[in-house]
């Protein structure tokens, strides 16, 4: 992040860098959730097992230059990895309106952040698919290297965020820990 000149980013607590600052933002505890839209899931029929859906056809979605996003789910313990297939791979960021707009026109089963589909769940356009397996995972985190001096508008963020959030703490990494 330094080395290409950004003052923070933006991480989930599994990729934070080593001795970083860094401060929670959104909420602490997120889900991805399963979701088709009524008309889809009279269709094809709703899957039981996540393994289920690679009989279904699936919106997916990638970053830029890095494969399709596996889907994880949990059941009984066990973390039960699905590589979507199906007619749509969208963008994460601006396509995942589209990747919506689609699966609430019958293209198939989305897997998406949570609170990005809870509008559509709650207008009944996207039903719940699989919720039980859904998979929950920290919030993520505003992070920066442990400067003393912060540029202005950073500094400005954090203080705000401070006010806002959780407490600040630092990460410092151990080896093996």
């Amino acid at each position: 992040m330094v080395a290409e000149g950004f003052d923070a980013g933006i991480r989930y607590d599994e990729s934070l860098e080593n001795d970083m600052v860094a401060i929670p933002i959104g909420p602490r505890v997120q889900r991805y959730a399963a979701a088709a839209s009524p008309e889809y899931l009279a269709r094809r029929g709703p899957p039981t097992h996540p393994r289920d859906l690679l009989d279904h056809d699936c919106i997916a979605w990638r970053f830029p230059n890095v494969p399709r996003h596996v889907w994880q789910f949990e059941r009984h313990g066990e973390t039960i990895h699905v590589e979507p297939r199906g007619p749509l791979v969208a963008g994460f960021g601006g396509a995942t309106d589209l990747a919506v707009q689609a699966a609430i026109a019958g293209c198939g089963i989305l897997y998406l952040f949570e609170d990005w589909l809870r509008p559509a769940l709650d207008h009944g356009a996207l039903v719940p698919v699989l919720e039980p397996s859904w998979l929950r995972f920290p919030g993520p985190f505003l992070y920066y290297p442990g400067r003393r001096y912060l540029p202005a508008p950073l500094r400005a963020c954090v203080d705000f965020i401070k006010t806002t959030s959780a407490p600040v703490r630092t990460r410092p990494r151990h080896p093996g820990k």
